[in-house]
């Protein structure tokens, strides 16, 4: 049977240990350091919701954060990390135990300081990571009950961050460009057509999903099919559109630092037409009443 030895106690719920396959490790688990002393052999398979962290980078930085954050919340982060492994279905990143420690805790100082903290790419995170915003609805749910707080609804969407980023290994700070850029790009649509596109619409998801799986397709690299006839159609029939198109994907170029293929140009016009007419359809509409 595989055991561990406690090598030091951080507090009831996180020891240090050696680990008899990755050496020195930081266990995480409900009690797993009440009444232990060093030295003490922990059988594993008798250990339930219990995490290790083996990276040796993620190891010290957990460490430092330990002593500053409370018991009860790092037992209820457990919980939700449990929870996401459960309802995801992809492998978790260790990083989300730093990630979500040290971001609940900070947000949850700023919390009983009275300072707001505004989350300006709210709408987009939600249209574009669904799943991601449930579980994080779940965290902070969790997270207000256990700590007796009441967090804003912004923080939901920070932590869908957190955890799309340990789901898909990607940087936090690459899905806030992302969601960033989506929602200067959603400004300028706006801006241009001065209609305002209501955040529950089929016209704002629409448009989010497009945008969104435009970034995609340049972050894998992958090109989309050329159609000639489409481009000059969309450029013949609707030039507004087609130059405001045109001006989003140079938008997208400068942020990314990648070229967008020209076809992008020509389905992202037929998106815009969309809204421009739905934007014409309301003021007939208005002018009749």
């Amino acid at each position: 049977m595989s055991s561990i030895t406690v090598a030091k106690v951080l507090n009831n719920n996180v020891i240090i240990a050696d680990h008899p396959q990755y050496a020195e490790v930081v266990v995480i688990g409900k009690g797993i350091g009440f009444n232990r002393k060093i030295r003490d052999q922990i059988n594993l398979s008798a250990v339930e919701k219990m995490f290790i962290l083996r990276n040796q980078q993620e190891q010290e930085q957990y460490k430092q954060l330990v002593p500053q954050v409370e018991e009860k919340l790092i037992e209820t982060i457990q919980e939700i990390v449990l929870y996401i492994m459960q309802h995801s279905h992809k492998p978790v990143n260790e990083h989300i135990h730093i990630a979500l420690t040290d971001h609940l805790s900070f947000a949850i100082r700023r919390y009983e300081q009275n300072v707001a903290f505004h989350n300006p790419f709210l709408y987009e995170t939600k249209e574009i990571y669904p799943e991601e915003y449930a579980m994080a609805e779940y965290a902070i749910d969790k997270i207000n009950k256990a700590m007796n707080v009441t967090m804003p609804v912004d923080e939901v969407g920070f932590v869908a961050l957190h955890i799309h980023s340990a789901l898909s290994n990607r940087h936090i700070s690459e899905l806030k460009q992302h969601s960033m850029l989506i929602g200067d790009l959603v400004s300028l649509v706006e801006n241009s057509l001065e209609y305002h596109i209501p955040r529950d619409s089929l016209d704002y998801s629409r448009l989010v999903t497009h945008l969104r799986f435009v970034l995609e397709r340049l972050r894998r690299g992958e090109a989309v099919r050329e159609t000639s006839s489409l481009d000059g159609l969309m450029k013949r029939e609707y030039p507004e559109m087609y130059a405001l198109a045109w001006k989003l994907t140079k938008v997208m170029e400068q942020r990314v630092h990648l070229s967008v293929y020209p076809a992008e140009v020509s389905y992202l016009t037929v998106h815009l037409q969309r809204m421009a007419q739905k934007k014409e359809d309301e003021a007939n509409i208005n002018k009749s009443n």
